[in-house]
Protein backbone atom coordinates (compact mmCIF):
# COMPACT_ATOMS: atom_id res chain seq x y z
CA UNK A 1 0.00 0.00 0.00
CA UNK A 2 1.68 3.41 -1.28
CA UNK A 3 1.34 6.24 0.92
CA UNK A 4 1.53 9.83 -0.21
CA UNK A 5 4.48 11.66 1.26
CA UNK A 6 4.11 15.18 2.58
CA UNK A 7 6.41 17.43 4.42
CA UNK A 8 5.47 20.13 6.66
CA UNK A 9 6.21 21.97 10.16
CA UNK A 10 4.08 21.86 13.19
CA UNK A 11 4.15 24.16 15.80
CA UNK A 12 5.37 22.90 19.20
CA UNK A 13 6.18 24.85 22.71
CA UNK A 14 9.74 25.01 21.32
CA UNK A 15 9.15 26.22 18.03
CA UNK A 16 8.53 24.48 14.67
CA UNK A 17 8.74 20.63 14.46
CA UNK A 18 10.38 19.52 11.29
CA UNK A 19 7.48 16.97 10.19
CA UNK A 20 6.64 14.08 7.45
CA UNK A 21 3.31 13.04 7.17
CA UNK A 22 2.63 9.79 5.31
CA UNK A 23 -1.47 8.30 4.63
CA UNK A 24 -2.11 5.76 2.86
CA UNK A 25 -5.58 7.08 2.22
CA UNK A 26 -7.75 4.78 3.12
CA UNK A 27 -10.64 4.51 5.80
CA UNK A 28 -9.10 3.72 9.31
CA UNK A 29 -9.75 4.39 12.93
CA UNK A 30 -6.16 4.96 14.09
CA UNK A 31 -3.21 7.27 12.88
CA UNK A 32 0.39 7.16 14.54
CA UNK A 33 3.03 8.98 15.92
CA UNK A 34 6.79 7.50 15.64
CA UNK A 35 8.85 8.72 18.03
CA UNK A 36 12.89 8.95 17.10
CA UNK A 37 16.15 7.46 19.12
CA UNK A 38 18.53 9.97 21.04
CA UNK A 39 18.70 13.84 19.29
CA UNK A 40 22.06 13.72 20.73
CA UNK A 41 23.60 10.42 19.34
CA UNK A 42 22.33 11.27 15.56
CA UNK A 43 18.56 10.06 16.11
CA UNK A 44 16.29 11.43 13.33
CA UNK A 45 13.21 10.54 12.40
CA UNK A 46 14.95 8.98 9.01
CA UNK A 47 16.51 6.46 11.19
CA UNK A 48 15.80 3.33 9.72
CA UNK A 49 14.13 1.25 12.48
CA UNK A 50 11.48 4.51 12.87
CA UNK A 51 11.05 4.27 8.99
CA UNK A 52 10.44 0.43 9.28
CA UNK A 53 7.92 0.88 11.80
CA UNK A 54 6.03 3.78 9.94
CA UNK A 55 5.99 1.52 7.02
CA UNK A 56 4.74 -1.30 8.56
CA UNK A 57 1.40 0.22 10.13
CA UNK A 58 1.06 2.46 6.59
CA UNK A 59 0.56 -1.03 5.12
CA UNK A 60 -2.19 -2.24 7.90
CA UNK A 61 -3.91 1.61 6.51
CA UNK A 62 -2.77 3.84 9.40
CA UNK A 63 -1.56 7.06 8.30
CA UNK A 64 1.75 7.97 10.25
CA UNK A 65 3.26 11.25 11.50
CA UNK A 66 7.39 10.72 11.69
CA UNK A 67 9.25 13.95 13.23
CA UNK A 68 12.56 15.62 14.44
CA UNK A 69 12.63 16.51 18.01
CA UNK A 70 13.52 19.70 18.98
CA UNK A 71 16.69 20.64 18.04
CA UNK A 72 17.36 18.02 15.63
CA UNK A 73 17.14 18.92 11.94
CA UNK A 74 14.53 21.71 11.24
CA UNK A 75 12.85 21.73 14.39
CA UNK A 76 13.74 24.53 16.80
CA UNK A 77 14.74 24.23 20.03
CA UNK A 78 17.90 22.30 22.16
CA UNK A 79 17.62 18.99 23.76
CA UNK A 80 15.62 19.07 26.93
CA UNK A 81 16.13 15.32 28.80
CA UNK A 82 13.03 14.03 27.19
CA UNK A 83 10.42 16.21 28.99
CA UNK A 84 10.61 18.67 25.94
CA UNK A 85 10.71 15.94 23.69
CA UNK A 86 7.67 14.59 24.95
CA UNK A 87 5.88 17.88 24.70
CA UNK A 88 7.18 17.59 21.15
CA UNK A 89 5.40 14.35 20.94
CA UNK A 90 2.12 15.61 22.34
CA UNK A 91 1.84 18.68 20.05
CA UNK A 92 2.19 16.43 16.84
CA UNK A 93 -0.32 13.88 18.73
CA UNK A 94 -3.08 16.79 18.35
CA UNK A 95 -2.21 18.14 14.97
CA UNK A 96 -3.41 14.11 14.13
CA UNK A 97 -6.54 14.71 15.95
CA UNK A 98 -7.07 17.60 14.13
CA UNK A 99 -6.37 16.24 10.52
CA UNK A 100 -7.97 12.85 11.08
CA UNK A 101 -11.31 13.49 13.46
CA UNK A 102 -12.30 10.67 15.47
CA UNK A 103 -9.49 8.53 14.96
CA UNK A 104 -7.48 7.01 17.66
CA UNK A 105 -3.55 7.35 18.72
CA UNK A 106 -0.89 4.72 17.99
CA UNK A 107 2.38 5.93 19.63
CA UNK A 108 5.50 3.81 18.75
CA UNK A 109 9.14 4.30 19.61
CA UNK A 110 12.86 3.47 18.99
CA UNK A 111 15.28 3.42 21.77
CA UNK A 112 15.22 6.78 23.51
CA UNK A 113 11.76 7.75 21.34
CA UNK A 114 10.33 4.23 23.07
CA UNK A 115 10.82 6.36 26.55
CA UNK A 116 8.59 9.97 25.09
CA UNK A 117 6.34 7.19 23.83
CA UNK A 118 6.12 5.59 27.24
CA UNK A 119 5.94 9.10 28.50
CA UNK A 120 2.82 10.41 26.20
CA UNK A 121 1.14 7.18 27.14
CA UNK A 122 1.34 8.58 30.61
CA UNK A 123 -0.80 11.63 29.50
CA UNK A 124 -2.97 9.96 26.47
CA UNK A 125 -4.97 7.19 26.14
CA UNK A 126 -3.80 5.53 23.01
CA UNK A 127 -5.10 3.11 21.13
CA UNK A 128 -1.71 1.12 20.88
CA UNK A 129 1.52 1.90 22.54
CA UNK A 130 4.79 0.24 20.04
CA UNK A 131 8.06 0.60 22.19
CA UNK A 132 11.38 -1.17 20.21
CA UNK A 133 14.33 -1.60 22.33
CA UNK A 134 12.93 1.30 24.70
CA UNK A 135 15.98 2.90 26.44
CA UNK A 136 15.42 1.49 29.86
CA UNK A 137 18.60 3.03 31.05
CA UNK A 138 17.12 6.65 30.72
CA UNK A 139 14.05 6.14 33.17
CA UNK A 140 12.93 4.62 36.39
CA UNK A 141 10.27 2.60 34.87
CA UNK A 142 9.03 1.68 38.26
CA UNK A 143 7.68 5.22 38.91
CA UNK A 144 5.56 5.10 35.26
CA UNK A 145 2.16 3.76 35.30
CA UNK A 146 1.33 0.57 32.69
CA UNK A 147 -1.00 1.84 30.07
CA UNK A 148 -4.35 0.88 29.96
CA UNK A 149 -3.85 -0.11 26.45
CA UNK A 150 -2.22 -3.29 24.20
CA UNK A 151 1.66 -2.45 23.97
CA UNK A 152 4.52 -4.12 22.31
CA UNK A 153 7.67 -4.40 23.50
CA UNK A 154 10.27 -5.35 20.71
CA UNK A 155 13.43 -6.31 21.42
CA UNK A 156 16.95 -7.96 19.93
CA UNK A 157 18.88 -10.12 22.32
CA UNK A 158 22.32 -8.87 21.35
CA UNK A 159 21.37 -5.41 21.51
CA UNK A 160 24.36 -3.87 23.05
CA UNK A 161 23.24 0.00 23.58
CA UNK A 162 20.05 -1.32 25.88
CA UNK A 163 20.67 -3.99 28.20
CA UNK A 164 18.47 -6.80 26.76
CA UNK A 165 18.18 -8.24 30.39
CA UNK A 166 17.09 -5.34 31.91
CA UNK A 167 13.65 -5.12 29.46
CA UNK A 168 13.05 -8.54 29.79
CA UNK A 169 13.17 -7.92 33.68
CA UNK A 170 11.03 -5.22 33.49
CA UNK A 171 8.57 -6.11 31.36
CA UNK A 172 8.42 -9.49 33.40
CA UNK A 173 7.95 -7.09 36.17
CA UNK A 174 4.67 -5.28 34.81
CA UNK A 175 1.15 -6.01 35.80
CA UNK A 176 -0.40 -6.50 33.39
CA UNK A 177 2.77 -7.70 31.39
CA UNK A 178 3.01 -5.61 28.01
CA UNK A 179 3.33 -8.27 24.85
CA UNK A 180 7.02 -9.14 24.84
CA UNK A 181 8.57 -9.97 21.54
CA UNK A 182 12.73 -11.01 21.89
CA UNK A 183 14.33 -11.35 18.65
CA UNK A 184 17.25 -13.76 19.16
CA UNK A 185 20.44 -12.58 17.65
CA UNK A 186 19.63 -8.85 16.95
CA UNK A 187 21.49 -5.93 17.64
CA UNK A 188 20.04 -2.31 18.64
CA UNK A 189 19.51 -0.91 15.04
CA UNK A 190 18.19 -4.07 13.37
CA UNK A 191 20.27 -4.41 10.81
CA UNK A 192 19.29 -7.26 8.46
CA UNK A 193 16.37 -7.87 10.13
CA UNK A 194 13.97 -5.11 9.44
CA UNK A 195 11.32 -7.50 8.25
CA UNK A 196 10.86 -9.22 11.60
CA UNK A 197 10.72 -6.04 13.47
CA UNK A 198 7.66 -5.28 10.47
CA UNK A 199 6.15 -8.46 11.12
CA UNK A 200 6.19 -8.24 14.67
CA UNK A 201 4.76 -4.82 14.77
CA UNK A 202 1.77 -5.58 12.05
CA UNK A 203 0.79 -8.99 14.09
CA UNK A 204 0.51 -6.53 17.03
CA UNK A 205 -1.88 -4.63 15.56
CA UNK A 206 -4.09 -6.58 13.89
CA UNK A 207 -4.38 -9.24 17.03
CA UNK A 208 -4.76 -6.29 19.29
Amino acid sequence: MSSALERLSIEGRAGALETIVEDPGVAGSSYAVVCHPHPLFGGTMDNKVVTTVARALQEIGIPTLRFNFRGVGASAGVFDQGVGETADADAVASWGAERWPGRDLVIAGFSFGGYVALRLAQQRVPRHLITIAPAIQSFDGSKMAVPRCPWLVVQGDADDVVDPAAVIAWVNGLDPKPRLVVLPGVGHFFHGRLRELRDAVIDAIQSG
